[in-house]
């Protein structure tokens, strides 16, 4: 799958389209296919890495010494689900969903895995 990927610390330039593997669900989790997503500020922060200098060292130790450990940044999604794993029953193929995969990131990418109790919710239908 095609996925916006931050090689390095840096401008905008160090993001590079890229072919990354599609996960596959977990028993809990569901895939969705993303057709909408934001770059929130976390997102820029993280990609420039601005940060206090009072939390430099903590800051790299839990995002990335050379570059951000969860290279596909992106946490606010909309989309379409396109499998669920087998415990899951609250949602089934072709939900409009949206949601937050909070500092999971993943979002900008074609597809994102995500727990099917954490930050997801239907899209109203217009009636």
């Amino acid at each position: 799958m095609k996925a916006i990927v931050c090689t390095k610390y840096g401008p905008p330039e160090v993001l590079q389209m890229t072919d990354i593997d599609t996960s596959v669900p977990g028993d809990n989790e569901v895939s969705i296919k993303i057709y909408a997503t934001s770059v929130t500020v976390d997102d820029s922060r993280i990609r420039g890495f601005r940060v206090p200098n009072s939390f430099w060292l903590p800051a790299r130790l839990a995002l990335g010494l050379r570059r951000p450990n969860k290279p596909v940044l992106g946490s606010i999604f909309a989309g379409e689900v396109d499998e669920v794993g087998k415990c899951v029953s609250k949602f089934k193929r072709w939900d409009k969903v949206f949601g937050s995969s909070s500092h999971n990131f993943g979002a900008y990418a074609e597809y994102i895995c995500i727990s099917h109790d954490r930050g997801i919710g239907y899209i109203p239908s217009k009636r």
